[in-house]
């Protein structure tokens, strides 16, 4: 996208084409306004529409620009935090909330991707999260025991079944996640759009929005070229925002992700290599991530950003650390390489804001943004409609605070991961 290869890599390259959209032009009138054509924006505008809505959607970029066309693409159930921990933070309504919303999640996004029949390399075998070392396998017994203590189908295995579903022996144990999958996570974003638009929604790419004012009990929020009169605004940017609701942005340290996708691999090692086709990542603290695309690519990804130094760094890192992790791949090729930025909250939990009286969104997804976004934004459109009152949200009402240090943490984040990989190629 804008001539950037590494900015969405592998999924541009794949992905089927976006609905044809143009830059608002003129005044418009809306029940609602959407602002931002990721997950969150594109979920509600389709979830609005359905119930009759009239709904207008700007997005800055293009469909999917931000975490939504870069991510792994893990359709992942719940959080990083620990279940227990969870009513803790949040108090025990919310917690419990939150914990019920993000463990169904995975289904809305498959049941979406089946009612609207998007293609989008859906599979629906489960993920792996991986133990590495002892820590890293007590970690994944105590989430196992708190996820099966609710009702989730989540299985434990040993070192030998994680051996042979991901065709490594690097790893301790795993955590077999029967709610997730992975997807295409473009493909899904453009899909999601399809879906919109054949919905009665009016997409508007290459559309910032600049000012909003209040006129009344509506709002009319303003791009270069044009106005959208509306009841409701749904700011749904998150991690890349700009413009009147750059605070969103400004409450999340920015943690740099990249992906290298490989040629397709030959028969055998598709066999070998995760043959279930569940995707998988680890319990290191700078972890790597794993999964196949359909065509039997191995992206394989982690933290950094592919830019300066960084760029010779990871690659070197990449093709050392899959060889290790699977040393019958050899001397790898990549077909592909990008990488994105994840918003990351101080607790490592979304948020919600009302930014003003019918300015509302959800945003802080910490890496987890497919179907949180998903259903997030689903959970907006009830709200909007009436269904869901404030009161009954998953998560309470919060104002967007800065993070101390923010700058240096981004800095520190994206340096240090080039520090880590290049000492290291160890699992």
């Amino acid at each position: 996208m804008l001539n950037d290869p590494r900015s969405h890599g592998l999924w541009e390259k794949t992905a089927p084409e976006a609905p044809t959209t143009s830059p608002l032009e003129g005044a418009v009138s809306a029940d609602v306004v959407i602002v931002g054509g990721g997950y969150t924006g594109l979920s509600s505008a389709l979830h609005l529409a359905e119930a009759g809505s009239k709904v207008v959607l700007l997005e800055a970029k293009e469909i999917g620009f931000g975490g939504a066309g870069r991510n792994v693409g893990l359709i992942n159930a719940g959080m990083w935090v620990m279940p227990n921990d969870l009513p803790g933070v949040l108090g025990p309504v919310h917690g419990e909330r939150l914990l019920d919303l993000l463990g169904n999640a995975p289904k809305l996004v498959m049941e979406l991707i089946d009612k609207h029949q998007i293609a989008c390399e859906l599979e629906r075998n489960g993920t792996l999260h991986c133990a590495v070392g002892a820590d890293g396998l007590k970690e994944i017994e105590d989430r196992a025991a708190q996820w099966s203590a609710r009702g989730a189908a989540v299985t434990l295995l040993d070192a030998a079944e994680t051996a042979k579903r991901i065709g490594s022996d690097a790893y301790t144990g795993s955590l077999l996640d029967k709610r997730a999958g992975t997807l295409q996570p473009l493909a899904y974003a453009r899909g999601l759009a399809h879906a919109a638009v054949k919905g009665g929604v009016a997409i508007h790419t290459s559309s910032p929005v600049i000012a909003t004012e209040r006129n009344g009990s509506r709002w009319t929020v303003k791009t270069s070229s044009g106005e959208v009169s509306a009841e409701w605004i749904i700011v749904a940017t998150d991690a890349y925002s700009t413009g009147p609701w750059e605070q969103v942005r400004s409450e999340q340290v920015h943690l740099p992700y990249f992906n290298f996708a490989t040629v397709p691999l030959g028969h055998n090692l598709r066999q070998s290599i995760l043959p279930g086709r569940e995707g998988a990542w680890d319990t290191k603290e700078i972890l790597s991530s794993f999964r196949m695309d359909q065509a039997g690519r191995l992206v394989f990804g982690s933290v950094g950003a592919l830019r300066n130094t960084g760029l010779a760094v990871h690659k070197g890192w990449a093709k050392r650390a899959l060889k290790r992790l699977f040393p019958v791949i050899g001397d790898v090729e990549f077909e592909c390489e990008w990488y994105g930025q994840i918003g990351m909250t101080d607790n490592a939990l979304p948020r919600f804001h009302k930014f003003a009286p019918g300015v509302v969104g959800f945003s802080g997804y910490n890496g987890r943004g497919i179907a949180p976004g998903t259903v997030f934004g689903r959970t907006l459109a009830e709200h909007i409609l009436g269904r869901l009152p404030e009161a009954d949200l998953p998560l309470p009402l919060t104002s967007p605070t800065e993070p101390s240090f923010r700058a240096l943490k981004e800095i520190w984040y994206e340096a240090g991961a080039q520090v880590a990989h290049f000492a290291d190629a160890r699992f």
